[in-house]
C-alpha cells in the first residue's frame, strides 16, 4: 500500500443534512435534505494542500429534498431530481429552464455525454437529448421493478434492481439482457468507468462489464465492506465503504489506500484529480499525492506495473517520460525474474532492447567474471539451481535465440548500433558482432545445461559467433569432444581437432575412440590444408594402411583434387607400399593420364618383380626351369601379371626413358613389349621367336603389329571360318617361310645383339 491521496477538509459540520453532491471546475454544489442548494467556490493556496472555501449562492427555492444532481458545464446546465421530476436549470443563475413532463414519478436518471450530442434517461429508460432550451424523450421502457442505481455504458443502461441486474441496449428495439443477482444485501451498485464501461458490485465484489455485459477482468475486486459508492479515477477505483474509502486498482488488481473519515456516503468529481467525498454533515475533498513521490514509493514496494501507469501520466517531457518509463519497465522486469517468472520478465526486456548481456549477467557462470563485475543491478540476485535454473535457462534460450536472429539480419547494417542498460550508467555493449559471440557462446553453455542435442546443430552454424577460448573450455569441462571437433572445424582449427582426435583415438570409453573420424576428417580439407593432411595422416597409414590410403582415394571432390604428384612423393617417402594403389587408383578409377604417373606405376612393379624374381629363382631346384613369365605362384605372379597387363594397355608411359631400367638377362616379354611400343618391332620379335621359343606371340604380333601382344596369348581363342587364329597365322607362314632366310647363323647373330640392346 501507498498514499495515493490526502483527505483535505472542505465542509465541516455543515447545519444542513447533505443528500447529494456535484462538481466541476472550481464549483461544489451540495443539495440537502430542506431543499437547499449550495454553491461554493474552492480556490486551492499555492504551494499547500489548503483551499479558500467560499459561499457563492444559496438557493433555498428548491423546497423539497435535492434527491440528485448532475452537472453538464459543457452547457452549463443542472439536472436535478426533485420530488420525483426531472429539472433543468441554469447552473449559473439555478433559473429553471425546464422539466421533463414525460419523467413525472421518476425516482433516478442517469447522464452521460458524447461528442456533438447530450443525452440522459430519465426513469430507467428515459433517452433524451438537452441543450440549454429544449428537451426530447426518445423512448420509454417499462422496468420490472424501482431501478436502485443505473449508469451509461456506451450505447446500453446498466440498471440495478433489488434483485438482479439489467442491460438495456439503446439500438431502436430497447432488448433487455438479465445479468447476475445483486447479491446477498440486495444493495445494487452501478458506476461508471472512464473507458466506457461500467462497475458492477455485487456484495463486497465489484466486477467490469462492457456494453455487452460481458466481464472485461479476469478476477473481481474485492472489498473490506460493502461499498455504497464508487468514482473512478484512473488508475484508482474509489469506493465509499461506510466507515471509510478505499482506493484499489484494476490492473494489477492492489488494494492501495483506506482513507479513514467519519460516516462517508456520497461521491463526486470535477473531471481528473478532483474528488469530493461527503457524510451527511462533512465534505472532504481527496488531494492525489504527487506521481513522483507515488512512483518512488511503488517502486521501493516493487510494485511496477502501477508506477508505469502514473508514469504515463505524468506532464514531463516526451524524453523524460520515455526515460522513467524505460528504467521502470527494466525494473519491473528485474523483479518479474526475482520472482522467478522467467518468461515473463524475458518477454519485457526482450520488448525494452535492453542489452543482452545485462540479461545474461543474471544467471550464474555465463558471463566471463571480469565483465560479469561490470554490471550491476538493483537489487541481489536469486540463487537459482535445479529445476528452477533449468526453467531459467530455457527461458534466456528462448530469448537469446530471438535476440541472435534479429542481429544476424542486422550484422552489415552500416547505422550506429546500441542497447539500452538495465542500471543507468552501466557499460553497454557497442559491436553487433561481439554481442553476436556472447550470444552465441551462452546459447552453447545453456544447451550444455538444458540439451545436450542442440549443440552440434549450433556449432555448424556457417554464422556462429561462439567464443573460441570460452566455447573451448565450457566443450572440454564437460567432456564433449566430438562437439568440441565442430567447433574447431568450423573456426578452421583444423590441427587443434585433429589432435583431439588422435589424444581421443586409443581412450577406451571416448566415442571418437579408433581412427574412423581421422580418416573422415582429413577426407574433408582439402588441398589448401595438404600440410595439415600429411601431418596428421601417418599414424593411421600406420595402423591401418587400407583405411589410411582412402584419405588420398575416397570419392569426393576434395579428395580427388589433391595435387598426385605431392600425394605420390608423400606416399613414396614414407609409405611405398602405398604407391601402387594409389597409381592404380589414380589411373583405373579416376583415367588419370599424364605419363609420370604411369611411368612411375611401371618403375614400381619393376622393383616388385625384380626383388619376388630373385627369390623365387633362387629357390628353383637345380635343372628346373622357371615357369612362363606371369606364371610364377603368389605375389611374383601377380605382379608380373600387372606390369606386362598395364605396358600393354597402358597408352601414356614413355618407353624410352624405361627401357634401359629392363636387364639384358632376365624380363624379356617385358622388354619385348617396350620394344614393340617404341616401334623397334623386328628387335622384338626376335626375341619371341628366337629367345623366348614362343612362336604364337611372333606370328601374332607379325600380322597384328598394331595390336596387343598378350591379349591373344592367353588362352584364347578366335573363332575365322571354324578354324583358330593359331591355324590362319600358322598357314599364311608356312606360305611365306620359303621366302625368308631366318636359317642364316650369321643374321641370327646380328639381329640377337641389337635386340638384347634395344637398338
Amino acid at each position: 500500500m501507498h498514499d495515493a491521496y490526502e483527505p483535505v477538509p472542505i465542509l465541516e459540520k455543515l447545519p444542513l443534512q447533505i443528500d447529494c453532491l456535484a462538481a466541476w471546475d472550481d464549483w461544489l454544489l451540495v443539495g440537502t435534505k430542506p431543499g437547499h442548494l449550495l454553491l461554493y467556490g474552492i480556490k486551492k493556496d499555492a504551494g499547500t494542500n489548503r483551499f479558500e472555501v467560499t459561499l457563492e449562492k444559496s438557493n433555498k427555492n428548491f423546497s423539497k429534498k435535492i434527491q440528485q444532481l448532475f452537472v453538464v458545464s459543457q452547457y452549463k446546465i443542472l439536472v436535478s431530481l426533485l420530488e420525483n421530476n426531472i429539472h433543468v436549470h441554469d447552473l449559473l443563475t439555478f433559473q429553471q429552464i425546464t422539466v421533463i413532463s414525460k419523467a413525472r414519478g421518476a425516482t433516478l436518471f442517469a447522464c452521460d455525454l458524447q461528442v456533438g450530442e447530450r443525452r440522459a434517461t430519465a426513469k430507467i429508460s428515459m433517452n433524451y437529448s438537452l441543450n440549454r432550451v429544449r428537451s426530447l424523450l426518445q423512448g420509454d421502457f417499462t422496468a420490472p421493478d424501482v431501478p436502485k442505481s443505473m449508469a451509461w455504458c456506451e450505447n446500453s443502461i446498466c440498471v440495478g434492481f433489488k434483485r438482479d441486474y439489467y442491460l438495456i441496449r439503446m439500438d431502436g428495439r430497447g432488448s433487455v439482457k438479465e445479468l447476475f443477482p445483486t447479491g446477498k444485501q440486495l444493495e445494487p451498485l452501478v458506476a461508471p468507468l472512464a473507458d466506457g464501461k461500467v462497475a458492477v458490485g455485487q456484495d463486497d465484489l465489484t466486477v467490469v462489464l462492457n456494453e455487452e455485459g460481458v466481464c472485461t477482468q479476469k478476477c473481481a475486486l474485492n472489498w473490506t465492506d460493502i461499498p455504497v459508492a464508487m468514482e473512478h479515477q484512473p488508475p484508482y477505483i474509489i469506493a465509499v465503504l461506510p466507515r471509510y474509502v478505499e482506493i484499489r486498482t484494476l490492473e494489477p488488481r492492489l488494494l492501495v489506500q483506506s482513507i479513514e473519515l467519519q460516516r462517508p456516503r456520497f461521491i463526486t468529481s470535477a473531471g481528473s484529480n478532483v474528488v469530493y467525498v461527503a457524510s451527511n454533515h462533512f465534505v472532504w475533498r481527496l488531494v492525489p499525492i504527487s506521481i513522483a513521490s507515488q512512483i518512488r514509493q511503488l517502486l521501493q514496494d516493487k510494485q511496477f506495473e502501477l508506477a508505469l501507469q502514473l508514469a504515463k501520466m505524468k506532464d514531463d517531457s516526451d524524453a523524460d517520460k520515455r526515460q522513467q518509463i524505460h528504467h521502470i519497465q527494466n525494473l519491473f522486469a528485474f523483479n518479474l525474474f526475482c520472482q522467478k517468472r522467467f518468461d515473463d520478465s524475458m518477454q519485457v526486456f526482450s520488448k525494452l532492447g535492453t542489452d543482452p548481456t545485462h540479461v545474461i549477467g543474471l544467471y550464474p557462470d555465463l558471463l566471463p567474471s571480469d565483465y560479469r563485475k561490470q554490471l550491476h543491478y538493483p537489487n541481489p540476485l536469486p540463487t537459482l539451481s535445479g529445476a528452477e535454473l533449468e526453467k531459467a535457462h530455457l527461458a534466456l534460450i528462448d530469448y537469446l535465440a530471438q535476440k541472435r536472429s534479429h542481429l544476424v539480419k542486422q550484422l552489415n547494417d552500416p547505422d550506429p548500433f546500441a542497447t539500452s542498460p538495465l542500471m543507468e550508467g552501466t557499460p553497454t555493449i557497442k559491436s553487433r558482432k561481439k554481442l553476436l559471440q556472447i550470444i552465441d557462446t551462452t546459447l552453447l553453455k545453456c544447451y550444455l545445461h538444458t540439451n545436450v542435442a542442440l549443440v552440434s546443430p549450433l556449432l555448424r552454424l556457417e554464422n556462429n559467433h561462439c567464443h573460441i577460448e570460452e566455447s573451448e573450455y565450457v566443450l572440454k569441462k564437460a567432456h564433449k569432444y566430438s562437439e568440441l571437433i565442430i567447433l574447431y572445424e568450423k573456426k578452421g582449427l583444423h590441427q587443434k581437432a585433429l589432435q583431439v582426435l588422435l589424444d581421443q583415438s586409443t581412450k577406451a570409453n571416448s566415442p571418437l575412440k579408433g581412427h574412423e573420424r581421422t580418416v573422415q576428417y582429413l577426407q574433408r580439407l582439402g588441398v589448401e590444408n595438404l600440410d595439415i593432411i600429411f601431418e596428421f595422416s601417418p599414424w593411421v597409414l600406420k595402423i591401418c594402411s587400407e583405411d589410411g590410403l582412402k584419405i588420398f582415394t575416397e570419392d569426393l571432390t576434395e579428395v580427388e583434387t589433391l595435387p598426385r604428384d605431392k600425394v605420390l612423393n608423400f606416399l613414396k617417402e614414407g609409405f611405398k607400399e602405398l604407391a601402387i594403389p594409389y597409381l592404380e587408383h589414380i589411373i583405373h578409377l579416376w583415367d588419370e593420364t599424364q605419363p609420370e604417373f604411369h611411368n612411375v606405376l611401371i618403375q614400381l612393379y619393376l622393383e616388385k618383380v625384380q626383388g619376388l624374381m630373385k627369390v623365387y629363382l633362387s629357390s628353383l631346384p637345380e635343372g628346373v626351369p622357371a615357369v612362363a613369365a606371369g606364371k610364377e605362384a603368389g605375389e611374383l605372379g601377380e605382379y608380373r601379371n600387372k606390369l606386362l597387363s598395364f605396358l600393354e594397355v597402358s597408352s601414356s608411359y614413355e618407353p624410352e626413358g624405361l627401357i634401359s631400367d629392363f636387364p639384358f638377362d632376365g624380363l624379356l616379354e617385358e622388354r619385348a613389349l617396350l620394344l614393340g611400343r617404341m616401334g623397334k618391332h623386328e628387335q622384338a620379335l626376335f626375341i619371341y621367336v628366337h629367345i623366348l621359343k614362343d612362336t604364337l606371340k611372333y606370328l601374332y604380333f607379325k600380322h597384328n603389329k598394331h595390336f596387343s601382344l598378350t591379349s591373344s596369348i592367353c588362352g584364347t581363342h578366335f573363332i575365322m571360318d571354324g578354324r583358330t587364329l593359331f591355324d590362319v597365322l600358322w598357314t599364311d607362314e608356312q606360305k611365306h617361310c620359303n621366302d625368308r632366310a631366318w636359317n642364316s647363323q650369321d643374321k641370327e647373330s646380328h639381329i640377337h645383339q641389337g635386340c638384347l640392346k634395344g637398338e
